[in-house]
């Protein structure tokens, strides 16, 4: 191998492993020695800071290299890989999706009715984040706007299709026998007794 692709080796590591990497280590992998390692890195480190790369290398310690993004960028990459779409669910979202996703396409009235709350933060989130998508205008007074689970929805809660989402429990075909009905209220009414 050539300096060139000691370089293009370089970078590969550096890139895949994404945090700090002992010099030891890439210049085993390189079959180099250290300072051959190090004078490479070195290097690389000043052909990205003389031409402004997005990319830059920071040293931490005497023996520790890792690539990053280099600052100035940050704003850019922070709007690309956008952290608001990673954090968890809260049980209102998931509720919403529910509404959303059993019934569609729904008003953001008719969430707000079934739930019993103000759901337009909710609503909003889930926009945002890709899971939910207006779906034109419903034929209502005020028209109002519709909304409807995205492909991103069901991908990410691993379905191929709505039709894969569980039954709900009065879909599920469970009888309704009556007997059933007469043990559960005889146990409520020992619960009562009990309280």
């Amino acid at each position: 191998m050539n300096d060139a692709q000691h370089t293009g080796a370089l970078e590969a590591m550096l890139f895949a492993h994404a945090e700090p990497v002992e010099i030891e280590r890439l210049a085993d992998a390189l079959r180099l020695s250290t300072v051959e390692t190090e004078e490479l890195l070195e290097q690389l480190q000043r052909r990205y800071d003389e031409q402004e790369s997005g990319l830059a290398l920071l040293r931490f310690g005497p023996d520790r290299w890792q690539m990053t993004t280099r600052p100035y960028y940050g704003e850019m990459v922070k709007r690309i890989l956008d952290t608001r779409r990673n954090a968890p669910l809260s049980p209102a979202a998931l509720e919403v999706l529910a509404v959303i996703a059993y019934n569609q396409p729904v008003s953001r009235s008719f969430i707000e009715q079934v739930r019993g709350v103000d759901s337009s933060s909710t609503v909003t989130k889930l926009l945002e984040k890709g899971l939910i998508e207006e779906a034109g205008r419903l034929d209502l007074p005020g028209k109002p706007v519709a909304f409807q689970v995205t492909d991103t929805f069901l991908r990410v809660f691993g379905l191929g299709s709505l039709k894969d989402l569980p039954p709900l429990h009065d879909e599920a075909g469970e009888p309704n026998d009556s007997g059933a009905d007469e043990e559960s209220s005889e146990s409520d009414a020992e619960q009562l007794e009990w309280k």
